[in-house]
């Protein structure tokens, strides 16, 4: 019968760190295990790629593709979970849907550069919605239910003028 008491590891299962710089009789006194004199027997040193002054592997490697930082993110909505909400009683059908209405309703988390409205799913209710972007078949479904789909797209940020080109002008 195994008693509370009588409890413990395994032979070896907890093994003791090595205790380093207690002299020479510990195996690992005098340099630590660091080797001898030199920029990585000093502390603080992470030499992270470097392949002794041969070029390194992350530099031999082409470089491939980009980050588009105009790139679009777009919240999905589809038409299933609309119905959903709209049999619920989260969404009032006869006010027009736009991202908002349906981010204070809950259904739609932070809005991101808009919303596209998918086809997943069927749509019973005539609504009128709102959105910045929306597929075929999606509003093929809404039309056949007869509601509305209003597509916008964002309008696009003025850049400022260049600085050089202006005190030139």
């Amino acid at each position: 019968m195994i008693k509370l008491n009588d409890l413990r590891d395994n032979p070896g299962a907890r093994k003791k760190p090595m205790s380093i710089g207690r002299g020479i009789g510990c195996g690992k006194g005098k340099t630590c295990g660091r080797g001898v004199k030199g920029q990585k027997a000093r502390t603080g040193v992470s030499i992270r790629g470097f392949e002794g002054g041969q070029m390194p592997l992350h530099r031999r490697l082409p470089k491939r593709g980009f980050n588009n930082i105009f790139a679009k993110t777009y919240g999905e909505i589809n038409l299933g979970r609309l119905q959903a909400a709209i049999e619920a009683g989260k969404i009032d059908i006869k006010k027009p849907i736009t991202a908002e209405t349906l981010s204070t309703a809950g259904i739609v988390g932070t809005e991101c550069d808009g919303l596209r409205l998918l086809a997943k799913g069927e749509i019973k209710s005539k609504i009128e919605i709102t959105v910045a972007g929306a597929s075929k078949s999606a509003i093929a479904a809404v039309e056949k239910a007869g509601g509305k789909v209003t597509v916008f797209v964002k309008a696009k940020p003025v850049p400022k003028p260049n600085s050089k080109k202006a005190k030139t002008a």
